[in-house]
């Protein structure tokens, strides 16, 4: 059996904690901004973790 590819996709958006957990960025921030508040860009621009549900998903394209 042939080793594992990982998502080329995924790996550009998703990134791995020192605990295992799968870290997010926030979407929404990358154009039409000149209607949004800059307090809600300024919260954007925070990341956050994945949801449960979505980890196991996530865990298969980023070995």
């Amino acid at each position: 059996m042939g080793k594992m590819k990982t998502h080329r996709g995924s790996a550009k958006r998703f990134k791995r904690t020192g605990t295992g957990k799968i870290k997010r960025f926030s979407a929404y921030k990358g154009h039409l901004t000149g209607k949004k508040s800059s307090k809600r860009i300024r919260s954007l621009r925070k990341s956050g973790l994945v949801s449960p549900s979505d980890q196991s998903r996530i865990d298969h394209m980023i070995p």
